[in-house]
């Protein structure tokens, strides 16, 4: 079993225990190490793929990994080296490592890092969102500051969500872009300068967390009064609840669209019961879910790694 995340993840260190604890032989490996402290061997013959993956204190044979958990790894770094020669190792490092780390013969990858990268685009997501059966509320991507005004005029109150939420730095300090609610008048020529997405706000009445691990589904509903719960988990209050009619078949038609067998689905709940589609995150946090209401997530995982599921 190899596990590829960051050092610091709690959530993988809870899966890594669960599997020890079975008595399954677990590597566990940041490919942001390489080449400093991880190194491959990789041959590729008539035979396919063979040869090992070293850190200091684990040696690893490729044909042997079965299953491949892959998390939150850090980004590769080459700080020693200039700008140019450092663009080109960085360059070789993801298509040569990483793409021996996607190309394991006979393995189960929850999940890939290929497909995490497909879904992880926003207009993807909602599209396909659409087509599995979700109601998903209207949105627009745009970089124009009249298209954002006659969408905001037109649709009433309306919420700007980034495309994407990498490290935002104010005053030295890792922030990020949060929802907020915009009005026409907050939109000025600024837009201009990227993508933006804008989309209906759902009237909700409580969020809904649906997590997705192979065959098992968990929902728990979360009842709090912001407008994005994410922002202050004191508020939050957590209830398991089972899905409405539709909702499986249609989360695993979305599953099946981008190949994942695991997902942290976002949905928005109106007075009406309805369930609106947010988002689906391929790397999404789970294991608090599991300490809040003793949902049998982590057992559910490792079964789906060791293939007894």
């Amino acid at each position: 079993m190899l596990v590829v995340t960051s050092l610091h993840d709690p959530t993988a260190d809870v899966v890594t225990s669960e599997l020890h604890g079975r008595g399954v032989p677990v590597v566990r490996l940041d490919s942001g190490d390489f080449p400093a402290s991880l190194s491959v061997e990789a041959e590729i013959t008539g035979h396919g793929l063979q040869g090992l993956l070293i850190t200091p204190s684990r040696t690893t044979d490729l044909s042997n990994v079965r299953s491949l958990y892959y998390r939150r790894p850090t980004g590769f770094g080459f700080p020693h080296l200039d700008e140019q020669d450092a663009r080109f190792a960085l360059a070789q490092a993801r298509y040569g490592l990483g793409g021996v780390l996607a190309s394991l013969p006979g393995c189960l990858y929850v999940n890939h890092p290929h497909r995490i990268g497909d879904a992880e685009f926003k207009p993807a997501g909602l599209t396909t969102a659409v087509d599995a059966g979700f109601l998903v509320p209207p949105t627009l991507i745009t970089s124009s500051p009249d298209a954002a005004r006659e969408f905001i005029k037109a649709r009433g109150s309306v919420i700007y969500k980034p495309l994407s939420n990498p490290v935002y730095r104010v005053d030295g300090v890792s922030s990020a872009v949060k929802v907020a609610e915009v009005s026409a008048a907050d939109i000025d020529d600024d837009v201009a300068g990227t993508a933006h997405l804008f989309q209906q706000r759902v009237p909700k009445v409580a969020d809904v967390r649906v997590t997705v691990i192979g065959g098992d589904v968990f929902c728990v509903r979360i009842d709090s009064n912001l407008l994005d719960w994410r922002t202050d988990y004191s508020q939050l209050t957590y209830t398991p609840l089972e899905a409405p009619p539709g909702i499986r078949s249609a989360l695993h038609r979305y599953m099946n669209r981008f190949k994942l067998v695991f997902g942290a689905f976002d949905f928005a709940v109106d007075e009406d019961g309805r369930w609106w589609f947010l988002e689906c995150n391929p790397s999404g946090q789970w294991h608090w879910l599991e300490t809040e209401t003793g949902l049998p997530m982590t057992t559910a995982l490792a079964d789906l790694l060791e293939r007894t599921s």
